[in-house]
């Protein structure tokens, strides 16, 4: 069972990853060890869809624990990641009787951990919390690094906290019953971390698609497989390597310091993301997955890059192969350019008022450049060629 730590400057703040299958019953245990005897409630925030497949096994987890444990269940989808989400949830944990000494738990992708993970930093100025994700996006991003907050009309992530997490719980087995768009959105997401972390990883990540791994992660076919296939034995470290990935960003560079533009600075996780956050303000948060908004974003980023000289066309080829091995995308080429240029501008990345861009050297080694240097012409051949559908 793999384990990843994320050791942070301050060491009260550090924390564990736990990966692996079936942890689901083991939850309860492993909260109590990190939360202490102190705690005797718990909120366990999810949505009606994780919660029908999940609850009942969390919840017996939790209370043998002997963790008083009160479910709150979110509407699904990213346009309830909002202030309006946040306040019913606060009010439920103070009817809870949550007290400084309790936690919120949060099961289910990166809407709920975002969401619970905020409720969790507000309330009483901020109480233990434990991220559990059951998507994965959320297993390999999300739930890792301490970001959280919502939505407002204006943009995406505007209103938010750094709040870590107590301890993060993977249970590999709770990706057997996502849909495939929930799978592209994931590895698309892990494709963006391997094109600006490690080549290593970008490859790694490539192979388990191309082996099939990443579209069929059925207990039952992942079973019948001999051990030597790479669906069989690499699931695991493929999320553990992800995990290590992101720990190593998190530990460098906690707060995303905006004044570091260094290759290891935490904005590079940004990726694909100017493009994608564009996406899906302008789709209302309902024509895309996240992923499937960075996997395009991904693609525009990289025309960029290439555009100006930096990123060799044989990088740029095998960025897109990369994303093609994800599946297909939602249409974006419908979209105006000059009306995603616009909602480019509200980007919570803006330094000054200009867009800093993650661009790409070569795959493994990004870079931050002001929007400053990218001119309108390159900017909008960019978009125009990236976001033209890929073909399977």
């Amino acid at each position: 069972m793999p384990l990843v730590q994320v050791r942070l400057p301050q060491r009260q703040r550090s924390y564990e990853i736990v990966i692996g299958p079936d942890l689901l019953s083991k939850l309860g245990r492993l909260s109590r060890t990190v939360l202490g005897s102190q705690s005797r409630r718990v909120a366990l925030i999810s949505n009606t869809a994780v919660f029908e497949r999940y609850g009942r096994r969390t919840l017996q987890s939790l209370r043998a624990a002997n963790f008083k444990t009160s479910p709150w269940l979110m509407p699904d989808g990213e346009q309830h990641k909002s202030l309006r989400s946040l306040g019913y949830a606060l009010e439920f944990l103070a009817e809870s009787g949550l007290e400084r000494g309790d936690a919120v738990i949060a099961l289910g992708g990166g809407v709920v951990g975002d969401l619970a993970g905020f409720a969790a930093a507000t309330y009483l100025r901020g109480i233990a919390f434990v991220q559990v994700p059951t998507t994965l996006l959320a297993q390999i991003d999300a739930a890792i690094g301490g970001k959280t907050g919502v939505n407002l009309p204006a943009g995406k992530n505007l209103v938010g906290a750094f709040h870590q997490p107590h301890l993060v719980v993977i249970d590999t087995a709770t990706l057997q019953t996502l849909p495939q768009r929930e799978l592209t959105s994931g590895w698309s997401e892990a494709v963006k971390q391997g094109a600006v972390g490690s080549r290593k990883l970008f490859e790694q990540t490539c192979r388990f698609l191309q082996s099939g791994g990443g579209t069929d992660l059925s207990l039952r076919t992942i079973k019948k497989r001999p051990r030597t296939d790479v669906r069989a034995t690499d699931l695991d470290e493929v999320i553990a390597a992800h995990c290590r990935f992101k720990a190593s960003i998190v530990t460098r560079d906690e707060r995303e310091d905006i004044d570091r533009t260094d290759h290891k600075s935490r904005r590079i996780l940004n990726f694909g993301h100017t493009t994608a956050h564009a996406l899906e303000r302008l789709t209302r948060y309902r024509r895309f997955r996240h992923g499937e908004a960075v996997g395009l974003g991904m693609l525009v980023a990289g025309e960029i890059s290439k555009n100006l000289g930096m990123l060799a066309p044989g990088e740029l080829e095998s960025l897109r192969e990369a994303v093609r091995l994800c599946g297909p995308l939602p249409r974006a080429s419908d979209l105006a350019i000059e009306t995603i240029i616009r909602a480019m501008r509200l980007d919570k990345k803006s330094v000054g008022g200009v867009t800093r861009w993650i661009l790409l050297e070569r795959i493994g080694r990004a870079c931050i450049v002001d929007g400053k240097e990218i001119d309108k012409p390159t900017l909008r051949s960019s978009l125009r060629t990236g976001l033209q559908p890929l073909y399977w």
